[in-house]
């Protein structure tokens, strides 16, 4: 199966919804990530047929469908809000596309309502209706709809979102072993980073309605191309801190670093360090030091988020780990490993040195 969005683009009025997209899906899942107005759900509607592009094509199994209805084409959308009838329950909820389809039996309409809903842990439920169950059983029946009947293209436009962290956490592991096989194309939208690096599948990075990045997430989350890219991949976001060029090094709010290659004198920069390599314990030999004063400790969890003023005027945001107990106002030292941190140049390509460290994934 492919999918294929050439040179599409989506004008509404004076602004830009989508512009020059062009991408080719296959088999087996694809992430779509970006924050909110990147462009997710409209691109997910176009490829659907729900919205028709302003230009370009959408190609199916070498067939044009740009112009043939949402009705006539092989796909199953599963939105972000949990969309079921309300009136029917779990068992025909998922029976809907097989009946309108008239093409099974009775009884193999029976048994593949049956299929889907112990795939998706709900075979106990047939018989409620949505009012009567949570938001994740809810979510886990409109999944099982799209799933019910195969489909060419499967679409999910955040489907996680309005779910609780720990059912957020289950249904992630749950829908990755089941669309690692997946026969046709499955794309998955998200703002969310952690998603999309569970999920480990090939990666399209939106920005402004516009493809960033295609590629491998993890390596993308190692060595991002660019600021965007690495802000879009990080949560809790980047901390960003102004840096400049000089004689070789790049001065940082009084530290000091070595420039990435050769860097004219006078350039300015953009430091970019994800806040779980920020450190108030000594660092190691070469590391960055920065006189602070705490304003916040944020206490998460098993974390700690403490915020830090850096110069009277640049705040950065350590994750510890463990509750800690800090009192606003106490001076502090934070330290960074060179080794952690991304340079970009002001338009926010990234700058390399001559070894690209290695970033831990997960450390």
């Amino acid at each position: 199966m492919t999918l294929i969005l050439e040179d599409i683009c989506v004008r509404r009025r004076d602004e830009i919804w989508l512009d020059d997209i062009d991408l080719e899906l296959s088999d087996g899942m694809t992430t779509l990530i970006g924050p909110m107005g990147a462009g997710k759900t409209t691109l997910m509607r176009v490829a659907a047929g729900l919205v028709s592009p302003t230009g370009g094509r959408v190609i199916v199994n070498g067939k044009d469908v740009t112009s043939i209805s949402a009705r006539k084409r092989s796909v199953a959308f599963v939105y972000q809000q949990f969309i079921n009838y309300p009136s029917l329950s779990v068992y025909e909820n998922i029976a809907s596309p097989l009946r309108q389809a008239r093409t099974r039996t009775k009884g193999e309409i029976d048994r593949r309502v049956r299929e889907v809903a112990e795939l998706m842990g709900i075979g106990d439920l047939l018989g409620r209706r949505p009012a009567e169950l949570s938001g994740g059983q809810q979510q886990r029946t409109a999944i099982a709809r799209a799933l019910a009947r195969p489909a060419d293209v499967l679409l999910l436009d955040e489907p996680l979102a309005n779910l609780d962290y720990k059912l957020r956490e289950r249904l992630r592991a749950d829908l990755k072993d089941l669309f690692r096989d997946s026969p046709g194309v499955v794309l998955y939208s998200t703002a969310d980073p952690a998603e999309a690096l569970t999920f480990a599948a090939p990666t399209v990075v939106l920005s402004q309605g516009r493809i960033e990045r295609v590629g491998d997430v993890a390596d993308m989350y190692r060595h991002p191309p660019t600021l965007h890219v690495a802000a879009t991949l990080s949560d809790p976001p980047l901390n960003l801190l102004p840096g400049v060029v000089r004689e070789g090094r790049i001065e940082c709010l009084g530290a000091w670093l070595p420039a990435p290659r050769a860097q004219v004198s006078g350039r300015q920069v953009v430091l970019a360090v994800r806040p779980h390599q920020v450190s108030i314990a000594a660092g190691g030999p070469g590391a960055l030091e920065f006189p602070a004063e705490i304003r916040l400790a944020e206490v998460t969890g098993g974390v700690t988020f403490l915020h830090l003023l850096v110069a009277g005027e640049r705040h950065l945001v350590a994750q510890l780990p463990g509750t800690r107990r800090f009192e606003p106002g106490e001076p502090a030292l934070a330290y960074v490993d060179p080794a952690h941190v991304f340079v970009f140049d002001e338009s926010g390509g990234r700058l390399l040195a001559e070894s690209a460290p290695e970033v831990d994934l997960h450390g």
